[in-house]
């Protein structure tokens, strides 16, 4: 087997080589999202168990932007929490029942935060 990691190439809807000389290579334009001010936001926080193992998570969903503002997010609400967690999909998983600790926190950072389930 080999362990090589795979080469990532840029994205030219396939193009690989051109013999025209005149070819100019347009890259997709991908709209970026950028991501409103916190006031417009809404997200949601809720007790997640599902196909965890029997770990409570506690997971923070809506976030609309760029995916860099929400790992700086996510970052942001693991540190105050004091605990591990992920962000992938969109979503922000905290590592524990933290949900009313991190709606505050949204709330003073100035969100509209919803608690979702019990």
């Amino acid at each position: 087997m080999s362990t090589k990691k795979s080469k990532k190439f840029n994205s030219f809807e396939g193009i690989v080589f051109s013999t025209n000389p005149d070819h100019v290579y347009e890259a997709s334009e991908e709209e970026m999202q950028e991501t409103p001010d916190n006031k417009h936001q809404d997200l949601r926080v809720q007790l997640d168990k599902k196909q965890r193992g029997g770990k409570a998570v506690t997971l923070i969903t809506g976030f609309i932007g760029h995916p860099d503002d929400l790992a700086a997010l996510g970052k942001m609400l693991k540190t105050k929490c004091g605990v591990g967690g992920t962000v992938k999909d969109g979503e922000i998983l905290v590592q524990g029942d933290f949900r009313q600790k991190i709606i505050d926190i949204l709330l003073k950072e100035g969100y509209k935060v919803k608690k979702i389930g019990g």
